[in-house]
């Protein structure tokens, strides 16, 4: 049960007076969505995490080609986002990232993602 124990520890660090940034991951899953937006694939490749990139494509094709081929919708405002240490997750009007903290920024590891009733969520994008 992970959830609860992200909750205690944002519990903590609130109680502590650390705050959590949750500004960087917001504008990772805004740039995301603006490449997408713009047809500039091949930039919305460079802000996913490596092995989400890599994973992305069918035999043959390229990650530009693939996202094209997703036809991932606009993503919208951001809604909420979510900071637990390294990773985090940030709802848009129109999408639910998640994202990871790598040495060179935040990067996308799933987008166009929807809940599944009691199961994880569903993402057309993900590792």
């Amino acid at each position: 049960m992970r959830i609860p124990l992200i909750v205690a520890t944002a519990l903590i660090l609130g109680v502590m007076g650390c705050s959590v940034d949750t500004a960087a991951p917001a504008r990772a899953a805004e740039r995301f969505h603006a490449a997408v937006s713009a047809h500039q694939e091949a930039a919305a490749c460079a802000l996913l995490a490596r092995r989400t990139a890599e994973g992305l494509p069918d035999a043959g094709q390229t990650c530009p080609d693939a996202l094209r081929e997703l036809g991932l919708g606009p993503g919208g405002a951001v809604t909420s986002v979510s900071v637990w240490g390294d990773d985090a997750q940030v709802r848009l009007a129109g999408d639910t990232l998640f994202l990871h903290r790598f040495s060179d920024g935040w990067r996308v590891q799933a987008a166009g993602c929807e809940p599944v009733r009691d199961l994880p969520y569903e993402c057309e994008v993900d590792d």
